[in-house]
């Protein structure tokens, strides 16, 4: 693998547009993702939602994975009743990304979650969601009208590998989520929070090859800092250390 490019994969957010003769479902991602990749190194590859069955085979064909944002995950993926404020959830995308997320773990492929993502693979693993952060700490985490600003400090934990990746322990973040990570799943540990204690980050224990944090690092552009997470992923997809069953190890 070492010496090409490596193919990273940004899974798609399915949304209806109207195109003429009529408004037709299109499989996107944004530019942002896919500019972060290509900064980085890499070669982006959007992948539409399809049969969770064929995940292994369209992550198999990857050097790296990016679970990007989007709208929420059905509390059904994890044995909750939807909120009042929870919406704009897509059960195909859910388990198309989870599938995608399990194909990716299984392999030991480097993955990058963001909001959603970091969301979805807290699920991913068993875990559970708070279904809306405001009512839960009283805290604004929706900040969409200022997307490339720091709107709060995130504190991270200083042993992370997510600390290590953007070398301090404190970053400033914009954010545009109003749900996040609930109970942990099997093996995931918090390793970074915003001031009212919502989990900005996780890590799975034994896979060095997943960052996922909750803010949004590819409307950062400006930003070297936010924008050396993909630069860490497209390194490590580049140069991968895997045992023998496929698994990261380094």
């Amino acid at each position: 693998m070492s010496g090409r490019v490596p193919l990273i994969g940004i899974t798609a957010y399915p949304r209806v547009v109207d195109i003429v003769p009529q408004p037709t479902l299109l499989h996107t991602a944004s530019r942002a993702f896919v500019d972060g990749v290509a900064r980085a190194g890499g070669c982006p590859l959007i992948l539409p939602v399809g049969d969770p069955a064929l995940a292994p085979v369209a992550v198999g064909a990857l050097d790296g994975l990016v679970l990007p944002g989007g709208g929420d995950v059905d509390p059904s993926c994890y044995g909750e009743r939807p909120a009042p404020e929870t919406n704009s959830t897509d059960r195909s995308r859910d388990d198309w990304e989870l599938a995608c997320t399990w194909a990716a773990l299984d392999l030991g492929l480097p993955l990058l979650a963001i909001c959603r993502g970091c969301q979805l693979l807290n699920v991913a693993m068993g875990g559970t969601l708070v279904q809306d952060v405001t009512r839960l700490t009283g805290a604004r985490h929706g900040w969409a009208a200022r997307f490339d600003e720091h709107v709060h400090e995130v504190r991270l934990d200083p042993g992370s590998r997510l600390a290590a990746a953007l070398g301090t322990t404190v970053i400033g973040t914009n954010s545009l989520h109003h749900q996040a990570v609930g109970r942990l799943g099997t093996g995931v540990a918090p390793v970074a929070w915003a001031p009212d204690g919502t989990v900005e980050a996780i890590e799975v224990d034994g896979r060095p090859e997943v960052v996922a944090v909750q803010w949004h690092p590819e409307l950062l552009e400006d930003d070297p800092l936010h924008q050396g997470l993909f630069r860490d992923l497209v390194r490590r997809a580049r140069t991968p250390s895997r045992d023998t069953q496929g698994r990261a190890t380094a």
